[in-house]
């Protein structure tokens, strides 16, 4: 889930290029994509991305239940961070984004060995999911610190999914069979959602924030995430609401069913969040 708690100026820090029709950029263009793919490999090697913690609670008794790691990149002349959803694109289109998954997994592994947090979720983008390798690479470092498996949640997208399905499929297998939380983020948002409940395995379901922000004044929304939360239910998987904006939605999540809400209403990311009791 992506978010805009922080401020994102990024002045004198060189813009992020746009690829076009997918064809090689020429010209200026050709210049400004060296710069990005210069400024993105320079990020990786100083390790100038910086990890915010947004928690997630639980709807019924409001107590935080686990945290979200949101990746920030901080490598701008006036300090302020770039929003994932300005560099992560660039990062797939570079063939970078796997070593920043990488990055970000092995960060969140050492931080729940130091016991710092409770439960985290991180999320992993398509080409990792298809990674015949990132299992294993998880389930080294989970032994390596030491930390229980449920206490780390793997979250795809169904963008993840739609890369390959087979290969996503033996993915979140493997990833609910080391012990770990799959989850399958901003479910809704696209037309296939209910073809992956037939197919990919899962513990917790992320109803896409577009159900959510208008839900108190949208009936058809209300539906919507009732069923939602019915079909986890019928599988035994937790709910999760987005994108949580004011207290009149928590209480209609409740009176939903929805098990967790993540929102400003309920906890802004923060660089490092306090342990779960």
């Amino acid at each position: 889930m992506l978010d805009s708690s922080v401020s994102y100026a990024n002045a004198g820090a060189p813009a992020w290029p746009r690829a076009v029709n997918g064809s090689a950029p020429a010209g200026r263009d050709a210049r400004a994509f060296d710069a990005g793919l210069r400024r993105l490999r320079a990020a990786i090697a100083q390790r100038l991305f910086v990890l915010h913690f947004q928690p997630i609670v639980s709807v019924r008794d409001r107590r935080v239940r686990h945290h979200e790691a949101l990746l920030r990149l901080a490598d701008s002349p006036d300090g302020s961070l770039t929003a994932p959803g300005r560099f992560l694109p660039a990062a797939e289109r570079f063939g970078l984004i796997e070593e920043i998954d990488r990055m970000v997994i092995d960060r969140v592994i050492a931080l729940l060995g130091e016991d710092r947090l409770g439960r985290i979720a991180v999320n992993v983008s398509a080409l990792s999911v298809t990674d015949p390798t990132l299992l294993a690479h998880i389930e080294g470092g989970l032994q390596l610190h030491r930390v229980e498996p449920s206490r780390l949640l793997v979250e795809i997208t169904e963008t993840a999914a739609i890369a390959d399905m087979a290969r996503a499929r033996e993915f979140c297998i493997g990833v609910l069979t080391l012990g770990c939380g799959l989850a399958l983020d901003d479910f809704g948002a696209g037309f296939g959602s209910l073809h992956y409940l037939r197919h990919l395995p899962f513990s917790h379901l992320k109803i896409d924030g577009e159900f959510i922000r208008r839900l108190p004044s949208s009936p058809l929304d209300q539906l919507l995430v009732g069923a939602i939360v019915g079909v986890a239910r019928g599988v035994g998987a937790k709910t999760v609401a987005e994108f949580v904006g004011d207290e009149q939605t928590i209480e209609l999540l409740a009176q939903l069913g929805v098990d967790y809400a993540q929102g400003f209403a309920v906890g802004r990311p923060q660089p490092l969040a306090p342990a779960v009791a």
